[in-house]
């Protein structure tokens, strides 16, 4: 379908206000309990994948079907890619602040506590502790993926592409990262999303993070013509910063302004990730006319 402009502005306005509608419901549940794990994590996955119901919400206001949305699996590469990236950006970070005494690594603590959770008590700090990484890095992103995969059928499955039809791809990274940081905004700012960072500092370092990651995730889905990369590099991002590193990391006071989705340290890594990518734009379907056709081409 070849939509008017006005048409396409109309679809991502739409979609943008029920995003926010929907999640709007599960971020005040949160905000009543005043922490992100409340209700079994029932309110964060319901949040999450607001941004797909809308998709298909708007897809079934403007009669259009929703298997126009960028299902299909693609080359392998991409989705070892979306797999990969977080943890080039990540790490990084981490093993800086470790090896400069900026942050504590793997205190005695955590490692027992951690074995003690998965019953290996028995077991040698460091077996225990390689077994905790392998599982978790695994096994981890099949809960992770669960839930990344409301957002990013939203965000980038349907966002992405609509945006590509009428900006270039600069607008398509602001546009859809300014969109994706504003939704995070009533839990980072009212509930325990914020890792202890000022809320200005924190709102900052976040925002420049998300937008950054939005580039690369634009890149991501519109070179593979697929939703699924974007997916898994959400899944792992969330895995390996929320329940590998940062967990790992002892605070030794300026810590968690370096570590984390709310320090320095993230907002420059990606940062990186980002001009990389925008010097691989070149190597994108047409902008303005991003469709099946150019999309099963780009696979």
């Amino acid at each position: 379908m070849n939509d008017s402009k006005e048409r396409i502005w109309k679809k991502i306005a739409l979609f943008y206000a029920l995003t926010m509608l929907f999640s709007g419901v599960f971020d005040a549940f949160i905000l009543v309990a005043g922490k992100m794990d409340a209700g079994n994590l029932l309110y964060v996955t319901g949040g999450m994948w607001s941004p797909a119901l809308s998709a298909f919400a708007t897809k079934r206001f403007f009669r259009e079907n929703v298997r126009e949305l960028p299902w299909h699996w693609g080359r392998s590469r991409y989705a070892w890619l979306g797999y990969l990236i977080p943890i080039g950006y990540a790490l990084p970070v981490y093993i800086i602040v470790w090896l400069t005494g900026l942050g504590g690594f793997a205190s005695a603590d955590f490692v027992r506590r951690t074995a003690e959770q998965f019953g290996w008590s028995r077991f040698p700090p460091n077996l225990a502790l390689g077994l905790f990484i392998l599982l978790t890095a695994t096994f981890g992103l099949v809960g992770k993926m669960s839930r990344a995969l409301g957002e990013e059928i939203g965000w980038r499955g349907f966002l992405v592409p609509e945006l590509a039809k009428v900006v270039g791809f600069p607008g398509v990274g602001l546009i859809s990262g300014l969109m994706w940081a504003l939704y995070h905004y009533p839990i980072l700012l009212f509930a325990d999303y914020n890792a202890g960072t000022p809320a200005l500092y924190g709102l900052t370092c976040f925002t420049i993070m998300v937008v950054a990651d939005s580039f690369i995730l634009a890149w991501l889905v519109l070179r593979a013509g697929s939703l699924w990369p974007a997916a898994i590099f959400h899944a792992s991002h969330n895995l390996f910063i929320q329940n590998i590193l940062t967990p790992l990391t002892t605070d030794t006071g300026p810590t968690k302004y370096i570590i984390d989705e709310f320090g320095i340290g993230l907002v420059i890594t990606i940062a990186v990730g980002a001009i990389i990518v925008w010097n691989k734009r070149a190597e994108l379907p047409i902008l303005g006319a991003w469709d099946k056709s150019s999309a099963a081409k780009a696979s």
